[in-house]
């Protein structure tokens, strides 16, 4: 199925010929149809353009499907530049209208396993009884396909009164939506920041999520427009910050706090986690070794008020279940010991904690 998400993100790589910006920036598109593989794009571009109906024909057949059969139409309005973000109220999500608190797993810089905090976060809060989705928000590295075995899932729409959403994927008992979903794998995803913050919103929005407790959103790493348009657009309930102890990434890790402290963002910090925190060997699960450094994390944690939630150990197979497609937090017959998996466990326990804090 052709989604109007697909069609307006393959019209993100686009340029007005006029101006150099992409079409969604400048306003272009006006109206999307759909029906079955047949595409009609109509565009605010005052005259007809046919090579720039050319363009928008093989960005679709590159990006979405090669079959469809794409029409475009021209107005006479002219183009308006579109408008900046701007908050929304609540309701004017629906989707949304079902999920009781969204949390943010974010890291100052990349490199510090965020994603996969984020995912067995989501898998242990599951295990808890908990309804549960998971939001693959890191627009320019979408990891959850890969780790939860659903890459190249069909991605099916649900009817509400006059609009389509889509349907979040299902796996392990966990909601799941990523822009992952809608490309191509093996290109790369050169996306401006505007372009990337409106794929996140379309994910969030133009989704049905149904009943959920606590909807996990895997930020991409940093601070920028992507953070930003997530706290504007939908009601955080809190951010997790992921951070591995070496004193560069806990740099970063303030400027992450100061970022969710900010006026213009203003959503609670719940607590740290440290993740890498020690190695323990499959054959020692008793012994740690602090190859990193020791409790680096916990000291900030402690310097700025803000609770430890907590620490992750450096095991081989955690990034072995990851790549399995197999969350290690998962239970399994032949894991009788895992201290990664119950640092998980532990970790969601303590999430839940942090939320009720908060009311």
């Amino acid at each position: 199925m052709i989604t109007t998400t697909q069609i307006e993100m393959a019209l993100g790589h686009v340029d007005d010929p006029v101006s150099g910006a992409t079409l969604t920036e400048q306003g272009l598109v006006e109206h999307i149809d759909i029906d079955g593989l047949r595409v009609v794009i109509t565009l605010a571009a005052g005259t007809d353009h046919p090579e720039l109906a050319d363009r928008c024909a093989q960005a679709v057949h590159e990006y979405v499907d090669r079959h469809a059969e794409v029409s475009v139409r021209f107005t006479a309005r002219q183009a308006v530049p579109a408008p900046e973000p701007q908050p929304e109220a609540e309701d004017a999500m629906p989707g949304l209208a079902s999920v009781k608190h969204i949390i943010a797993v974010a890291s100052g810089k990349g490199g510090v396993g965020k994603s996969t905090v984020a995912a067995n976060l989501a898998v242990s809060l599951a295990k808890s009884g908990a309804k549960v989705a998971l939001v693959d928000a890191d627009i320019y590295g979408p990891s959850m396909p890969i780790m939860f075995d659903v890459s190249g899932e069909q991605v099916y729409g649900h009817k509400v009164g006059d609009k389509t959403y889509m349907l979040p994927v299902e796996k392990y008992g966990i909601k799941l939506m990523s822009v992952g979903f809608f490309v191509d794998p093996e290109k790369a995803i050169v996306w401006r920041g505007p372009m990337a913050s409106g794929a996140l919103k379309q994910l969030l929005s133009d989704t049905w999520w149904g009943e959920v407790d606590y909807m996990v959103v895997d930020m991409p790493p940093g601070t920028g427009d992507i953070q930003l348009t997530l706290a504007q657009t939908i009601p955080v309930t809190g951010a997790i910050i992921v951070s591995t102890p070496q004193q560069v990434a806990l740099a970063d890790v303030v400027r992450g706090v100061q970022m969710f402290r900010a006026d213009a963002i203003n959503v609670p910090v719940l607590g740290f986690v440290e993740n890498m925190a020690y190695f323990t060997p499959a054959e020692l699960p008793g012994n740690k070794y602090y190859i990193f450094g020791q409790g680096g994390c916990r000291r900030l944690a402690a310097e700025m008020g803000i609770p430890l939630l907590g620490e992750i150990p450096l095991v081989q197979r955690i990034a072995e279940s990851g790549d399995a497609g197999k969350p290690v937090a998962l239970y399994t017959p032949d894991m009788t010991q895992s201290p990664e998996r119950d640092a998980f466990d532990a970790l969601a326990q303590n999430t839940i904690n942090a939320i009720n804090n908060l009311k």
